[in-house]
C-alpha cells in the first residue's frame, strides 16, 4: 500500500481549490490604483477651475477659493458616504444605473446608463489629451504630432487592460503613488512657509485676474462650484466596478472608496489653503499646481517631478473608465439593453469587448479634436452630474422602501447631495452650452434610445424563441443532407461520410457554368464520380452566369418546398491550415456559398472543418 504525503503548508492535489479568478481581481490597494486615477487626477485641473471662474471678481474674488473647495469637500464626502451604501445594497455593480433601475424606473435607468456612458469615454478622450499636453508644454517640438501620441498612448492603456484589471492596477500603482507622494509633500512644506519661495514659473506670464472688479455674486459663487465640481469625476468608478474586486467584494470596494474620498479631500483642502496662503494670481500658460509647486518646493528638481507626475497620471487617469465601463456595459447586456457580446468574459477577468468598444469610440473622438484637450473639455463631467444626482434621489427612495435604523437621516443626506448635484449639473450645462454641451444633451437621449431599441429586438427574439414557456417535445424529421462539391479527394470522402452520419438522404450537388472550361470540368468530375461510386448521387445544377451561391440556395429552395416536412441540412467542407497566413490562400467559396443559403433559405447551415496538418 502506498502513502501520498505531501509538504508541510502544501496542499493535496486531491484538495486543491478551483481556480476562480479571484487573484485577477482587485483589493482595496489595487482598486484604488486601477479605479481611481480619474479622481486623483482632477487635483491637477479641479482648484485651478474654481480660481479661473472666482479670477473674474479679481483679487477679492480668488479669495472665496477655499469656501468654495471646502463646499466642494463636504459634498464629495456625501458622495462617498453614499456610493458606499450604493456599493453595500447593490454589490453586482452598476452604481447610479443599478440604483436607479431599482428604484426609479427602467427610463431613468437607462438616462443614468447613457449620462456614465458618455462620461467614461469623454474622461479616456479628456484624459489622454490632457497628459499628451502636458508633455508638448515641456517639449514644444512635439506639439505638431500631438495626435499620435495621444493614440500611441491609448494603444497602451488599452493593451494592458486587455491583460486584465489586476495588471493594470499593478502597472499604474507606482505612478499613483508617485503623484498623491508629491502633492501631499507639496502641500505639507507649503503649510510651513509664510511666502512662496520662488514665482519664476509664472514671471513673465500676463494675469488673468480681472481688473478693478470686487463684486462676488452668488451666482459667480455657484459657478465656480459648479466648475470645480469637476474634481469629482470618477468618485463613481468604484461602485460601478465592485464585482471586480476579491471577496468581500463589499467590503473591499467600501474601504476603496473611503480610502479615495480621504486622500482627494485632503489634497482639495490643502492645495485651496495653498492657494489662499500665497495669495496666488492666475496667469496665462501655467496651471495653478505649477505655481504651487513653484512656491512651495522652489523651482529645482522637485517642482519638475511634480509636473512629470502630473502628466503621466493625466495621460494613465483614463484607466478610470477602462475599469469600470466593461462591467456597466456587461450589466446592460444582461439587461438585453445592449448585445449580449460585452457579457463575455475572457481569462483574466477581462470583458475585452467592452475595452476594445471604448478604445474604439475613444480613437474616434481623439481624432476628431485632433488631440486639442479644449475641444473635448466643455463636454466633459456633465455626464457624471446627472449620474450623481440619480444615484442620490435613488438612495432616498432606497431608505424610505427599506426604513432601518437611521433611514431618515441617510435619506436626508442623500437628498441634500442629489440637491447639490442637480444643481451643479443645470448650471454647467446652461454656462457652457455654447461652448459644447449641447451635443451631450442631444447624444444622451440618442443613447437612452439605442438602448430601448435593442432591448425591443431582443424582446421580439425571445417571443420567438419562446423564452421562458415550456417547449414541444423533440422529434424526428426525415433529413436530407446536401453537400456541395467541385472536385472528389479526401475532402469530399470526409463530407459525404459526416453527411451519411447526419441524414437519411444525402445528395452531393455541383455547379456547372456554360463556358467550355466548366463543361469540360464537370464531364471529368461525372466519369471520377461514377468510378468512385459513393453511394451517393451527383446532382448538376446550372448556372447562367458565375454565381456560385445563388444555384445552390435555388436548389435548397425547390427541394424544401417539394418536400416541407423534411429538413434540409446545407453541408459545406472547407479545408482549415495550420498556419494562419494561410487561409489567405483559400478561395473562400465555402463562405460564399454559406452567405448565399442563409441569406435565401431556412436551411441548416453545416461548415465542417478539415484541418491541414
Amino acid at each position: 500500500m502506498s502513502v501520498l504525503t505531501t509538504a508541510p503548508g502544501a496542499t493535496p492535489a486531491d484538495e486543491e481549490p478551483p481556480d476562480t479568478g479571484e487573484r485577477h481581481r482587485l483589493t482595496a490597494v489595487t482598486g484604488l490604483a486601477a479605479l481611481s486615477l480619474d479622481a486623483m487626477a482632477s487635483v491637477a485641473y479641479g482648484p485651478e477651475a474654481i480660481v479661473l471662474v472666482l479670477a473674474a471678481a479679481g483679487a477679492h474674488g480668488v479669495g472665496f477659493t477655499l469656501p468654495v473647495t471646502l463646499a466642494i469637500a463636504a459634498l464629495l464626502a456625501v458622495l462617498v458616504a453614499s456610493y458606499r451604501q450604493v456599493i453595500a445594497a447593490f454589490p453586482d455593480g452598476g452604481g447610479s444605473y443599478a440604483v436607479a433601475r431599482t428604484h426609479l424606473g427602467r427610463r431613468t435607468s437607462l438616462v443614468a446608463a447613457a449620462s456614465l456612458v458618455l462620461d467614461y469615454v469623454l474622461n479616456v478622450a479628456v484624459a489622454v489629451t490632457a497628459g499628451v499636453a502636458a508633455l508638448t508644454s515641456a517639449f514644444p517640438g512635439l506639439y505638431d504630432d500631438r495626435l499620435w501620441l495621444c493614440l500611441a498612448v491609448l494603444v497602451v492603456i488599452t493593451a494592458v487592460n486587455l491583460r486584465g484589471i489586476v495588471e493594470s492596477a499593478k502597472a499604474f500603482i507606482v505612478p499613483t503613488a508617485v503623484f498623491v507622494g508629491s502633492i501631499l509633500v507639496l502641500i505639507a512644506v507649503g503649510l510651513f512657509r509664510s511666502e512662496p519661495v520662488s514665482t519664476a514659473t509664472a514671471a513673465g506670464h500676463a494675469s488673468v485676474l480681472a481688473d478693478n472688479a470686487t463684486t462676488v455674486g452668488a451666482l459667480l459663487l455657484l459657478k465656480a462650484f459648479a466648475s470645480g465640481c469637476a474634481a469629482l469625476t470618477g468618485v463613481e468608478a468604484i461602485a460601478n466596478a465592485v464585482p471586480s474586486f476579491r471577496v468581500p467584494r463589499a467590503r473591499r470596494a467600501q474601504h476603496a472608496e473611503m480610502a479615495l474620498g480621504a486622500v482627494l479631500g485632503v489634497m482639495l483642502t490643502g492645495l485651496s489653503v495653498l492657494i489662499s496662503r500665497f495669495h496666488l494670481q492666475p496667469v496665462e500658460g501655467v496651471t495653478v499646481l505649477a505655481q504651487l509647486a513653484d512656491a512651495s518646493l522652489g523651482h529645482n528638481w522637485a517642482f519638475y517631478v511634480i509636473q512629470f507626475a502630473t502628466m503621466v497620471l493625466l495621460a494613465l487617469s483614463a484607466n478610470t473608465s477602462f475599469g469600470g465601463l466593461p462591467v456597466l456595459l456587461k450589466l446592460l447586456a444582461r439587461d438585453n439593453y445592449l448585445p449580449h457580446v460585452f457579457a463575455l468574459k475572457a481569462d483574466r477577468q477581462v470583458h475585452r469587448h467592452g475595452v476594445l468598444a471604448l478604445a474604439a469610440v475613444s480613437t474616434a473622438l481623439i481624432v476628431f479634436s485632433g488631440g486639442d484637450t479644449n475641444t473635448l473639455v466643455p463636454l466633459f463631467a456633465i455626464g457624471v452630474f446627472v449620474g450623481f444626482t440619480i444615484a442620490q434621489v435613488g438612495m432616498v427612495r432606497h431608505w424610505r422602501t427599506e426604513r432601518g435604523p437611521g433611514w431618515r437621516g441617510k435619506a436626508l443626506l442623500n437628498g441634500f447631495g442629489g440637491l447639490l448635484t442637480g444643481i451643479a449639473a443645470v448650471v454647467v450645462t446652461a454656462t457652457k452650452f455654447a461652448e459644447g454641451t449641447w451635443l451631450i444633451v442631444i447624444a444622451l437621449p440618442l443613447l437612452v434610445v439605442a438602448f430601448e431599441a435593442v432591448h425591443r429586438a431582443y424582446a421580439r427574439i425571445g417571443e420567438r424563441l419562446g423564452l421562458g414557456r415550456i417547449p414541444e417535445h423533440p422529434h424526428r424529421d426525415r433529413s436530407v443532407v446536401i453537400v456541395p462539391v467541385s472536385s472528389l479527394s479526401r475532402l469530399t470522402s470526409e463530407a459525404l461520410t459526416a453527411a451519411a452520419s447526419l441524414g437519411d438522404e444525402v445528395r452531393a450537388v455541383t455547379v456547372c457554368h456554360p463556358d467550355p472550361e466548366d463543361r469540360s470540368a464537370l464531364h471529368a468530375l461525372e466519369r471520377s464520380w461514377a468510378e468512385w461510386d459513393p453511394g451517393v448521387p451527383l446532382v448538376r445544377l446550372a448556372g447562367d452566369r458565375r454565381a456560385l451561391g445563388r444555384p445552390i440556395a435555388a436548389y435548397v429552395r425547390d427541394v424544401m418546398a417539394a418536400e416541407p416536412a423534411t429538413r434540409v441540412t446545407v453541408l459545406i467542407p472547407e479545408t482549415e491550415p495550420e498556419r494562419l497566413w494561410q487561409r489567405l490562400l483559400q478561395n473562400q467559396r465555402g463562405a460564399v456559398v454559406a452567405h448565399a443559403v442563409r441569406r435565401e433559405t431556412d436551411a441548416v447551415i453545416c461548415r465542417l472543418r478539415f484541418r491541414i496538418s
